[in-house]
């Protein structure tokens, strides 16, 4: 489905490592249960679809909430979910930490990181630009090297330097 909305995905590379040594474990046993190789493809490739399901839309369910809601831009309610998601991963940090194994979750930005940006963004779109550029601020400060954050806060600040020229 394509979205007029701007997504941005940051993916780590080395983070697919638990994905694919998983993926190598369920078709090793399936080919041991199993005797022909379709099936034994044909069901580790519906094991691991249904494990990203349940982790993905399990554990982080508000998160995808907040991007639905956006994409639908309904940026307040979206701004909620995306702080339930902060709050969780906060949380359980180690779960944020670790998401490569436990979510099984490629992405280079912590959930934390993601949602921080998500509710800046949603405010930036709601025409709140003073609280989107504090939650801007806030992810710069939680997670300094935020190439997101830094873009943004920098655009943010090159419209407002804009401003001061037309005065």
């Amino acid at each position: 489905m394509s979205s007029s909305k701007p997504t941005v995905r940051q993916m780590s590379w080395v983070s697919l490592i638990p994905l694919l040594f998983l993926t190598s474990v369920f078709f090793i046993i399936y080919s041991l249960i199993v005797s022909s190789f379709e099936y034994a493809f044909m069901l580790t490739a519906l094991s691991i679809l249904i494990i990203l399901i349940f982790l993905r839309y399990g554990v982080s369910h508000n998160h995808r909430k907040g991007i639905f809601l956006y994409k639908k831009e309904n940026y307040m309610s979206a701004i909620q979910e995306f702080e339930k998601s902060y709050n969780f991963f906060s949380k359980h940090a180690w779960v944020d930490k670790y998401r490569a194994i436990v979510l099984l979750s490629p992405n280079r930005a912590s959930y934390k990181e993601m949602a921080l940006l998500n509710i800046a963004f949603c405010h930036t779109q709601s025409g709140n630009g003073a609280l989107a550029k504090k939650y801007y601020e806030k992810t710069l400060k939680l997670f300094p090297n935020s190439g997101m954050a830094k873009t943004s806060l920098k655009f943010i600040h090159s419209v407002e330097n804009q401003g001061d020229k037309r005065d």
